[in-house]
């Protein structure tokens, strides 16, 4: 009986011990887990912190972008009298495209909706453009094309640069 008497005994010592070392054990495993989500949790934060800045600089540009290639802004901004509708219509053209390569890189900071909406809405404005000076009569004027282009967009009503300032303003609100 004394080499029961010895297994208890080791038994009594070392399943406390075994206990004890179980507990701290999952205790230390869960503190770790917790220790590392309020990491990257604060990771995220400061990482949101310097990047909300950036998106809503994007958006001002995005939104500047829509109002400097407005066909009314842009119209009034660009002198085109003393040539032919055609070159107004091209200086028209290449001011959007110009426009667009520089303002280009805020995708990177707008969701794939929003870019799309201000992609589509930059092509539905040349469209607007080509189609206005399609319809006028060989040689026309400046100022028909101008008159033409005014025309066609208070028929249309809404701009299509008015849908994509909304959709930025739509995004900003959910941002905030």
């Amino acid at each position: 009986m004394k080499i029961w008497e010895i297994i208890l005994g080791i038994l009594q010592a070392t399943i406390p011990a075994l206990i004890v070392f179980l507990t701290v054990y999952f205790l230390f495993k869960e503190f770790l887990k917790n220790q590392r989500q309020m990491f990257l949790f604060q990771d995220r934060k400061d990482a949101r912190s310097e990047v909300i800045p950036l998106r809503m600089q994007a958006y001002e540009r995005l939104a500047l972008f829509c109002e400097r290639i407005k066909v009314q802004s842009m119209l009034l901004r660009l002198e085109g009298d003393a040539i032919a509708a055609e070159d107004l219509r091209l200086v028209i053209l290449i001011t959007i495209q110009q426009e667009f390569e520089h303002n280009v890189a805020q995708q990177v900071y707008v969701s794939k909706e929003l870019w799309k909406v201000i992609e589509m809405a930059r092509n539905n404005t040349v469209a607007l453009i080509n189609a206005t000076y399609e319809s006028l009569p060989k040689g026309a004027s400046p100022a028909d094309l101008r008159y033409a282009l005014f025309s066609n967009l208070e028929k249309m009503g809404e701009q299509p640069m008015d849908t994509a300032l909304l959709a930025i303003k739509k995004e900003i609100g959910t941002m905030l």
